[in-house]
C-alpha cells in the first residue's frame, strides 16, 4: 500500500504485472496465430485513446450506457440499498460511476480497479475531490485474475454491502467461457449478500457494429496500433509501425467483432533475441468483443452463480445494464 495525498485514502498495488508483458508477448507471437492480449493495450496513451473512442460518433455503446444509466439510477439505488460500499473492475475515467454515486444514498466507499496505474491514480483523484465526503481506494490490478480486495477498503462497511460496477460491455472481451469464469469470481469477491451491475453490447445490424470499430477518424486504428508502439518502447522490440493495419470485422458465427493488427507485407519483428517472420495479411489478433442476448447473457450469469434480477435496455436495444444478486 502506497500513502496518497487529497482526498484518497490510500492507493493499493497488487502486483497486477504477475503476467510479465515480455512473457506474454513472446508466447502470443509464438503461435500458430499471432496473439496479444486485450489487456495490455492500456498503457497511458491507450487509456487516453480508449477514451477519445467512448467521444465517437460511431461508438454508440459508452452513451447509450451512460443514458441508461442516468435514467435508472433511482431503481438501481433502490435495488442496492444505503452504505454499500462500490467495486468497479476496469474503472478507466470513472465517468459513468458519478451516476452510480449520485444516485446511492450514502455510498460508504468507491474501490476503482485498474490496470493502468498512472490513469487510475488521475481519475480517481479527481473523482475524490468531486465527492470529498466519499472513501475512494484505487487499487491497481488486474482484475481477470483472482483478486481480493485489500482489508482496508471494508473497514468502515461490512463485508454483505458490495455493488460491483462492470460497465462499457468491458465482458465481451472475454470468451463465453472465460466471461463465466470471471463471473464467477466476481461473485466470490463481492460475497454472498452482493450484487453486480454488468453492460452488455447487445447483439445488432453487422454495419453498425463496422462503424463502431472501425471510426471515420482513425482513433480505433491508432488504438490498435499503439499496442505495438508499446512493445517497441518498452520491450526494445525492432517494428515497423507503418508495416500493420487495423483491421476490426464481425464473426456472425461467434456473433464477435475481432480486432486484428494485419502486415501490409512480408516482414520480420525481433525482439529479445527471437525473429517472428509475418506473411503479407497475416495478422495479431489483439482483442474480442462479443455480443449477446438478454437472455443469452442471464444464462450466462446464472451458471457463474448469479441469479438476475432485472436488465434495461435502451429503445434501440443496443446496449443492455444487468443487475445481479448473488445467488
Amino acid at each position: 500500500m502506497t500513502a496518497v495525498g487529497g482526498a484518497l485514502r490510500a492507493f493499493h498495488d497488487l502486483g497486477h504485472e504477475g503476467e510479465d508483458f515480455l512473457g506474454a508477448v513472446l508466447d502470443g507471437l509464438s503461435r500458430p496465430q499471432k496473439r496479444i492480449p486485450a489487456k495490455f493495450f492500456y498503457d497511458a496513451e491507450g487509456s487516453r485513446l480508449f477514451d477519445r473512442i467512448c467521444a465517437l460518433e460511431e461508438y454508440y455503446p459508452t452513451r447509450t450506457e451512460t443514458a441508461l444509466l442516468a435514467h435508472h439510477a433511482a431503481e438501481i439505488a433502490e435495488l442496492a440499498g444505503a452504505q454499500v460500499t462500490l467495486v468497479e473492475f476496469g474503472s478507466g475515467s470513472s465517468v459513468k460511476i458519478r451516476h452510480l454515486l449520485d444516485g446511492l444514498e450514502a455510498p460508504a466507499a468507491y474501490v476503482p480497479i485498474d490496470i493502468s496505474r498512472e490513469h487510475l491514480l488521475a481519475s480517481a483523484g479527481d473523482l475524490a475531490a468531486a465527492y470529498p465526503a466519499l472513501r475512494v481506494i484505487p487499487v491497481c490490478a488486474d482484475y481477470s485474475r483472482v483478486l481480493s480486495l485489500p482489508p482496508e477498503t471494508l473497514s468502515e462497511a461490512p463485508a454483505e454491502r458490495l455493488l460491483g460496477f462492470f460497465p462499457g460491455s468491458t465482458i465481451g472481451n472475454f470468451s463465453p467461457l472465460e466471461a463465466t469464469g470471471f463471473l464467477g469470481r466476481a461473485a466470490g469477491l463481492l460475497g454472498p449478500t452482493g450484487a453486480f451491475l454488468v453492460g452488455v453490447d447487445l447483439q445488432k445490424d453487422a454495419a453498425r457494429l463496422h462503424a463502431a470499430y472501425n471510426d471515420s477518424e482513425g482513433v480505433t486504428a491508432a488504438f490498435n496500433l499503439n499496442l505495438l508502439a508499446r512493445i517497441k518502447r518498452e520491450l526494445g522490440a525492432e517494428i515497423d509501425l507503418e508495416g500493420f493495419a487495423h483491421e476490426a470485422r464481425y464473426s456472425a458465427s461467434r456473433a464477435c467483432i475481432e480486432m486484428h493488427l494485419v502486415s501490409r507485407r512480408r516482414q520480420t519483428l525481433r525482439m529479445s533475441g527471437q525473429a517472428f517472420v509475418f506473411r503479407e495479411g497475416e495478422s495479431i489478433h489483439t482483442e474480442d468483443s462479443h455480443k449477446y442476448t438478454v437472455e443469452g447473457f442471464q444464462a450466462l450469469a446464472r451458471a457463474a452463480g448469479w441469479r438476475p434480477i432485472r436488465a434495461w435496455c435502451d429503445p434501440e436495444r443496443l446496449f443492455s445494464l444487468h443487475y445481479l444478486a448473488a445467488s
